[in-house]
């Protein structure tokens, strides 16, 4: 058995597109289904590609049903979680692109962010964890994660 991919189910694809790009992840390929009316994009970081055409070794499909629906929180899928080199950047990379960190990393090890559609990302540190640092150290959870 292999793993393929999760799927999320968006309301802005452009929106959730940059999320996931400050994130790290590139689009890898976009389905359109006119009859179905729905759109498909799938996305990958880095060290999950494969050779060129190929699928990579674990995407995040975004689904965007072009009739408008309301999902309603996200809170019932629970999150997708990505290793990151340093929990800090990346955390300032999604702060300064206008992402709320839910969940600061105040133990250099572990945060929470959220994609547009409210759907749960968690960042853990690759390797040991960061020694703590402002602003995280003091900054207060925000939200839901």
């Amino acid at each position: 058995m292999h793993y393929l991919h999760t799927m999320i189910r968006v309301t802005d694809p452009d929106a959730t597109i940059a999320f996931f790009e400050l994130l790290g992840l590139k689009e890898v390929r976009r389905l359109e289904n006119e009859k179905g009316r729905f759109t498909l994009i799938f996305l990958a970081a880095d060290e999950d590609m494969n050779a060129p055409g190929e699928r990579a070794r674990a995407e995040v499909e975004l689904t965007h049903n072009w009739d408008p629906e309301d999902y309603g929180s996200g809170r019932n899928f629970g999150h997708l979680a990505y290793r990151v080199e340093d929990i800090y950047d990346t955390c300032r990379r999604l702060m300064d692109g206008g992402v709320t960190i839910n969940r600061p990393p105040r133990d250099g090890n572990m945060a929470f962010v959220k994609t547009p559609d409210g759907i749960s990302i968690e960042l853990l540190q690759a390797g040991d964890a960061l020694a703590p640092a402002e602003p995280w150290t003091s900054m207060p959870n925000t939200g839901t994660w």
